[in-house]
């Protein structure tokens, strides 16, 4: 059996609230950009220093 102009509008309003609840296609999607660390990379040096700068220390005392 062949569907009716309505029946045709019904299933074409149907299909894109189905649509809608299912989000969007892979390809439309937002991209995900690069990782970005939330700390900078100068805290990261100045971490590294506080957490490592007592060995260089003991080594330069060592050998100097």
């Amino acid at each position: 059996m062949a569907q009716t102009p309505q029946q045709r509008a019904a299933n074409a309003r149907f299909a894109k609230r189905e649509e809608a609840k299912m989000g969007k296609p892979v390809e439309a999607r937002k991209r995900k950009e690069d990782f970005k660390s939330p700390i900078s990379r100068g805290w990261i040096i100045v971490l590294a220093f506080v957490l490592c700068g007592g060995l260089i220390f003991e080594l330069l005392k060592l050998f100097f």
